[in-house]
């Protein structure tokens, strides 16, 4: 029928994935896009079999539960009972962005969504409105707020984006992720912070605003969520969180730090933690050539595989010191800027680079053991 899929992770206890899914039967009115794609998942003991994640809802009525727009980058929680994703509403984006300073809706902002297993027999069912509606299987809602035009120097972001789960479930179900904002600094210019939100046990409570958001406004979180700011670099050489290369912001096995990627005062890229409840940054890496991918942990919290120099790379937590796993490449030979993953064992990095093949090029997955382990 034409859909595409793409971006697929595993679940962490069960055989099963899931992964982006655009349009069925895909037309010049209704194809992929940012607002225009959803979650599905596989059991690998049942091949052939695709259940939706997330509802989609893109006319009224709009219903608790139910998204409107696109799912992105779909990411089990640790016990694999939740799933977490970015998100693009359509229906706001159909209204466009205002230009004056004052705006009747909400823009189209890219915010962090939450599936959970929906209450019931039959998930989530919305009405037929729109001839792209959907059901699902999971309960989904918007866990982070961003406003159209944050006030320079505050707390407000206009962008929540590349998320982490931190840890497990505590004793009371609660659960934290952390992501990246972007904020407007006092001279207007902005930039990405880390940030983490506390999700309560139960999801489906409403808040301040509906769940479901209306025609002019996005879904709004859950009652109990909190949305908390952990970094603070306006005043930095170079401030915020690196752009490039892009990377999500991976917590500790343990959930007690959070890596991210910053420029030193020398404009180098590294490797930095930051505890969930907040306090001052700690910087890991101190080399002269900066990290050039996404990176994992190691399942021990020991080491961090990443990109660096043309090699593939792990660094230790303790020290800082970095060691090179492969040999250097140069250009279209090097790793790619993508995740370098830590196997289940902690002994080997998957990693991806390109290999010329019969006049053309293909990404290949290759894997390093750690040789020393």
């Amino acid at each position: 029928n034409g859909a595409a899929c793409g971006v697929v992770t595993y679940h962490p206890r069960e055989p099963k994935v899931v992964f982006i899914h655009g349009p069925e039967n895909p037309s010049g009115e209704w194809s992929y896009g940012m607002t225009r794609r959803r979650g599905a998942v596989v059991d690998v003991r049942r091949p052939g079999e695709v259940r939706p994640l997330d509802a989609m809802n893109y006319a009224p009525p709009f219903i608790s539960g139910a998204l409107r727009g696109g799912s992105h980058v779909h990411v089990f929680s640790p016990d694999g009972a939740w799933v977490s994703n970015t998100y693009e509403d359509d229906v706001l984006a159909r209204l466009g962005a205002a230009t004056g300073e004052g705006s009747d809706h909400d823009f189209n902002q890219r915010n962090i969504a939450v599936s959970v297993p929906a209450p019931g027999a039959h998930g989530v069912r919305v009405a037929r409105s729109h001839p792209r509606n959907h059901d699902g299987d999971y309960f989904s809602v918007i866990v982070t707020r961003t406003v159209n035009r944050p006030k320079p120097g505050s707390d407000e972001i206009s962008r929540a984006f590349e998320e982490g789960w931190v840890g497990g479930a505590s004793a009371d179900g609660r659960r934290q992720l952390a992501f990246l904002g972007n904020v407007t600094a006092r001279d207007g210019r902005e930039h990405a912070e880390v940030f983490l939100v506390e999700l309560p046990a139960d999801l489906t409570r409403v808040g301040e605003s509906p769940l479901a958001g209306t025609a002019t406004r996005r879904p709004a979180p859950p009652a109990g969520v909190v949305q908390r700011r952990l970094t603070f670099t306006a005043d930095q050489k170079f401030p915020g969180v690196a752009m490039v290369p892009r990377h999500w912001l991976r917590a500790s096995p343990d959930g007690a730090q959070i890596a991210f990627l910053r420029k030193d005062d020398a404009g180098v890229v590294q490797l930095w933690t930051v505890s969930p409840g907040g306090g001052v940054p700690r910087q890991v890496t101190r080399n002269e050539t900066g990290v050039s991918s996404a990176f994992t942990w190691s399942p021990d919290g020991r080491r961090i595989a990443h990109g660096m120099d043309g090699s593939v790379c792990v660094t230790e937590l303790a020290d800082g010191r970095t060691t090179r796993l492969t040999p250097r490449r140069d250009g279209a030979e090097a790793p790619l800027p993508l995740a370098c993953g830590f196997s289940p064992d902690g002994n080997s990095v998957a990693f991806m680079r390109n290999v010329a093949a019969d006049g053309a090029t293909f990404s290949q997955i290759f894997v390093v053991t750690l040789s020393w382990l």
